[in-house]
């Protein structure tokens, strides 16, 4: 009996375990992650459920009363009396109930997502060029909260303005020294990346004033941010920098020509190796990703779900790869008037996508799709 006690309390203690690592895993953890810990949980769970219906079966958990009738003879005890009495042991079914749950029942607790098959941007618009713009490289875009539109300009080194049903509206900054790559940080505030200046700029685009320049010790040749966090990558490293006091973390294993961030990991290509790869927010790689189907990737993003979008500029497609980075599906083709695309967004809120492509030589324009 002890050491069946033993046994159970062990058995409390692993569930008390189990509990808090499954409070962390909703708190901290990435779908991946939350994926894979939730798995070991099932794992250890079944291993505890059988255990204890086992202990059922063999009948462990009925009770046993002892009744004791103790003998009218005891003053009989120096002469016939064989016994002071008997006991009797009564075995009646146990009162605890058990509800095992069905082992499939684990993976519910992980969000279930649409297929890679289901993914079917729908065409909305293309952005007007007017002919005061005249050429227009667009080496970054993305989509404002409110549905506005911001192109980083590579011929002139400046950020436009466009408005949500895709006219230009004005120029918002221009820079000095030669901008590589820019993002979205917050509503009104944009992060470029300087490159060779080993420098990036926090724009105020309501203010059409840089607001801050940050320093680094590297080049800054892609940049990307959650709205707490500022990754800034180069071909050697990469560095994050907390927005909250401006604090540097650098990351030796980090390097990439274009850079992402979803739930705190770190997603990037290297286009002259063909490669997707994803990272922790420590640096701790997850996955790499190469298929034939992606050629020189440029800019990527991810949607609300996870799954990672890459404009592949050397075959005129937009790939999206799933989550794990296991398997990925050609969603845009040059059939649907993709050509060399180089920049890429999704506004997860409101599923709007963003792509620039080449409409005449020298010449970029976007289009924008819902996903």
């Amino acid at each position: 009996m002890t050491t069946l006690v033993q046994q159970m309390e062990r058995r409390a203690q692993q569930i008390d375990r189990m509990q808090s690592e499954f409070i962390k895993l909703t708190q901290f953890a990435t779908e991946l992650q939350m994926y894979i810990g939730l798995k070991e949980i099932e794992k250890t769970t079944s291993q505890a459920a059988k255990y204890i219906t086992d202990l059922e079966s063999a009948n462990h958990f009925n009770e046993r009363n002892l009744d004791v009738n103790i003998s009218s003879a005891l003053t009989l005890i120096l002469q016939d009396v064989k016994s002071f009495g008997e006991i009797n042991i009564k075995i009646t079914p146990s009162t605890l109930r058990l509800k095992a749950e069905r082992k499939e029942q684990a993976q519910y607790l992980v969000p279930i997502f649409p297929g890679i098959d289901k993914i079917k941007p729908s065409l909305m618009k293309r952005l007007t060029i007017t002919d005061n713009i005249k050429s227009l490289n667009i080496w970054a875009c993305f989509v404002l909260s409110d549905g506005n539109f911001i192109m980083f300009d590579y011929n002139k080194n400046r950020l436009l303005l466009f408005s949500i049903e895709g006219l230009f509206m004005r120029e918002v900054v221009s820079f000095s020294e030669i901008p590589l790559d820019a993002c979205l940080v917050r509503n009104d505030t944009v992060a470029v990346a300087l490159g060779s200046s080993n420098q990036t700029a926090l724009v105020n685009i309501e203010q059409n004033k840089i607001t801050k320049m940050i320093k680094l010790l590297q080049d800054c040749d892609a940049v990307a941010s959650d709205g707490q966090t500022l990754v800034i990558s180069g071909m050697v490293k990469s560095t994050k920098v907390n927005l909250n006091d401006m604090s540097h973390t650098i990351l030796e294993g980090v390097r990439a020509s274009r850079i992402a961030i979803f739930k705190e990991n770190i997603y990037g290509t290297i286009y002259y190796e063909n490669k997707v790869f994803c990272y922790t927010s420590t640096g701790e790689p997850l996955w790499t990703f190469q298929h034939h189907g992606i050629n020189l990737p440029q800019g990527l993003t991810l949607d609300a779900n996870g799954f990672v979008y890459i404009a592949s500029r050397g075959n005129n497609n937009i790939v999206v790869v799933s989550p794990d980075g296991k398997t990925s599906k050609t969603i845009l083709s040059e059939a649907d008037g993709i050509k060399n695309p180089y920049a890429i967004d999704i506004n997860r809120e409101s599923g709007m996508m963003i792509v620039s492509i080449e409409i005449r030589k020298n010449s970029d324009s976007a289009v924008v799709y819902k996903i």
